[in-house]
C-alpha cells in the first residue's frame, strides 16, 4: 500500500495561503458544533519518524480552539502505568464529549517496535491487532469519531529529513540514536505498519496515509479530512438520535408490566410466577445457614487468612479487584465490610457507585471504572460497578437494547485485560429471596441508624424484581467466563454468606498466588 504513496505531493506557498483561512473557519465551526453535539473526536497519528507528525499536531492546535483540545503523546511507560493494565493510559487521556483529542504514539506503537525487533511472532502480533480493534470499536459504538492517519515518508526521504534536521540546532535534538536505530530496520517496520494497517482499518476508525514529504500538503490534507469527517458525524449523529427516540417511543407503547407489586405485606405479594422456566438464581438453596458460634469461629479463620494473603499479594505486587452486585438489602455493606477489617487500610479502597456524575457522563461508561485501577498490590472494591449497564440500566431504560447488548462482549473484554495483567478478579452476587428482602426493608425502618439506607427507589425496584431476575440471569450466563467467573452467594442467612464471600476470597488469592 506504501508503494502507490506519491512524495512529490506539494502544495503551493500561494494557493496554501489561500485555503488556509476558509479551511480554519470551517474547522472551528465544526468543532462548535461537535461540543453541542456531544461526542469526542479521537485523531490518531501514527507514521515514520520525522514524517510531519508533531508539525501536523501544532497546526490543528493553532488553527482550532485549543480550549476544546487534548494533545497526548505517549513514550514507555512510567513505573506508575506498568503498575496497571496496558490500557489504563489511553482510558484516563480519552477526550469527553464535545472535545478533540490529538494522540501521538499511542496504542499501535508497542506492538508494531515488538514486531519490527522481532519480541513478538506473527500470532501474538495479531492478537494485540484484534485487541486494538475492539477497543476502538467500543468507542465508537459509544458514538466517537475516530480518524487515524499514517505519516508516510520512504527510506530516502526519511535519512534526508533526519539529516536536516540535525543541521539545524533548534532541531537537531529531534532526532536520535533509536530514530537511526529504527531506520536500519525500514523494511520490516513497513511490513509491521501495513498488517497492522490492513487489519484495523474499519468502517468505525479508518486509517489514511498522508504523504509527509510537504509540511503545507500534510496540513490542508489532514486538516481537511478532519472538518469533512466531524461534518458527515454530525450529520449520521442527529440521524441515530432521532431514529432511537422513535424507537424508544414504539417500545414504550408496546411495554406491557410483566410482574405484579412486591410492595405488599402478604406471602403472594412477595412470589413471582415464573412463567419462561427456571433461572440461575432459583437453583440456589435458599435454606443454608450457619448457627453464631460457628459463624464466629470460621469468621476469625477466614479474616485471618485473607490478611496473610493479603500480606503476600503486597509484597509480589498482585491486586485484587472485588466486585459486588446484588438485591437492595442483599447484604453487600456488612460482607465488603468483613473483608476490610482483615486488610492494611492503607493497601484497600471501597468504591461505591452511584449514577453517573456529568463528568463520567461525558465519557464511554467504561471510563470510570478504569480510571479506579489501583497500582499493584491494593485492594480496589466495587460496591456495584459496570454491571450496571446490563442490570439497572437495562431494567429502567436508561440505556438503549443495542448499548447494553454489546456491553457483555466490551465487559468481557476489560476484565480479561484486568486478569491478564495478573489482577485477582472476584466477582459476588448477593442473592435473596422477595421475602427476606421485605423483612429487612421493614427492619430498617425501624432502626435509626439503618433507616438512611431505605429509599423509595429500594420499594420501587421491587416492582419489576422479574426483570432484574432476567438481567441477571443473563449477565450470569453471558458474563461468567474462565478467567473471571461469578460466585453466587445465597445471602438470606448474613453469617453464611459472609463466610463464603470471605471463603472463595481466600480460595481465589490462594490460587493465583501459588
Amino acid at each position: 500500500m506504501f508503494e502507490t504513496a506519491e512524495l512529490n505531493r506539494k502544495i503551493a506557498k500561494s494557493s496554501y495561503n489561500k485555503e488556509v483561512p476558509v479551511l480554519r473557519t470551517e474547522l472551528l465551526e465544526a468543532q462548535q458544533m461537535i461540543r453541542k453535539a456531544g461526542f469526542p473526536v479521537i485523531v490518531l497519528f501514527g507514521g515514520v519518524d520525522a514524517a510531519g507528525k508533531n508539525e501536523t499536531i501544532n497546526l490543528l492546535n493553532e488553527w482550532m480552539d485549543p480550549r476544546w483540545i487534548v494533545t497526548c503523546a505517549y513514550g514507555p511507560p512510567s513505573d506508575e502505568e506498568r503498575e496497571r493494565p496496558e490500557y489504563w493510559r489511553y482510558w484516563r487521556d480519552l477526550p469527553t464529549a464535545g472535545q478533540v483529542g490529538l494522540i501521538l504514539s499511542a496504542w499501535y506503537s508497542r506492538p508494531v517496535l515488538q514486531r519490527v525487533y522481532g519480541d513478538i511472532n506473527e500470532g501474538k502480533f495479531d492478537k494485540e491487532l484484534e485487541r486494538i480493534a475492539t477497543f476502538e470499536k467500543e468507542l465508537a459504538d459509544d458514538g466517537a469519531l475516530i480518524l487515524k492517519f499514517w505519516m508516510h515518508l520512504n527510506h530516502d526521504a526519511q535519512k534526508k529529513r533526519f539529516k536536516d534536521l540535525e543541521k539545524d540546532p533548534l532541531t537537531s535534538w529531534r532526532v536520535t540514536k533509536a530514530d537511526w536505530d529504527n531506520l536500519k530496520h525500514y523494511d520490516k517496520f513497513i511490513a509491521a505498519a501495513e498488517r497492522a494497517i490492513s487489519r484495523t482499518s474499519t468502517g468505525e476508525a479508518p486509517w489514511q496515509i498522508v504523504e509527509g514529504y510537504d509540511m503545507r500538503y500534510c496540513g490542508l490534507t489532514v486538516a481537511g479530512e478532519l472538518r469533512d469527517a466531524m461534518r458527515k458525524h454530525l450529520a449520521e449523529t442527529e440521524i441515530r438520535k432521532k431514529l432511537a427516540t422513535e424507537m424508544k417511543v414504539k417500545e414504550s407503547a408496546l411495554a406491557t408490566p410483566r410482574d405484579a407489586p412486591l410492595n405488599g405485606d402478604g406471602p403472594d405479594a412477595a412470589k413471582r410466577d415464573i412463567a419462561d422456566g427456571v433461572t440461575i438464581l432459583s437453583r440456589l438453596d435458599m435454606t443454608r445457614a450457619i448457627g453464631k458460634s460457628e459463624y464466629r469461629d470460621e469468621l476469625a479463620a477466614q479474616q485471618a487468612r485473607l490478611h496473610r494473603l493479603q500480606r503476600k499479594a503486597v509484597q509480589r505486587g498482585t491486586s485484587a479487584i472485588l466486585v459486588f452486585e446484588g438485591w437492595d438489602a442483599g447484604g453487600k455493606g456488612g460482607a465488603i465490610r468483613r473483608i476490610t477489617s482483615a486488610l492494611d487500610a492503607r493497601q484497600y479502597r471501597v468504591i461505591p457507585i452511584a449514577a453517573p456524575s456529568d463528568e463520567e457522563l461525558q465519557h464511554h461508561y467504561l471510563w470510570r471504572f478504569w480510571r479506579h485501577i489501583a497500582r499493584a498490590g491494593r485492594v480496589t472494591v466495587f460496591d456495584r460497578s459496570w454491571y450496571g449497564r446490563v442490570l439497572v440500566e437495562r431494567v429502567e431504560g436508561f440505556a438503549a437494547p443495542a448499548e447494553w447488548r454489546r456491553a457483555y462482549g466490551e465487559i468481557n473484554d476489560f476484565e480479561d485485560q484486568l486478569v491478564q495483567h495478573g489482577v485477582v478478579l472476584s466477582k459476588y452476587w448477593l442473592h435473596i429471596t422477595p421475602e427476606e428482602q421485605l423483612r429487612r426493608f421493614k427492619e430498617r425502618e425501624q432502626v435509626s441508624y439503618k433507616r438512611w439506607k431505605l429509599t423509595e427507589e429500594d420499594w420501587r425496584n421491587r416492582e419489576q424484581w422479574g426483570a432484574y431476575e432476567d438481567a441477571v440471569n443473563d449477565m450470569v450466563e453471558r458474563t461468567s467466563t474462565a478467567h473471571a467467573p461469578w460466585t453466587l452467594v445465597e445471602a438470606n442467612d448474613k453469617r453464611f454468606a459472609r463466610i463464603k464471600v470471605l471463603t472463595s476470597l481466600c480460595e481465589r488469592l490462594e490460587q493465583v498466588l501459588s
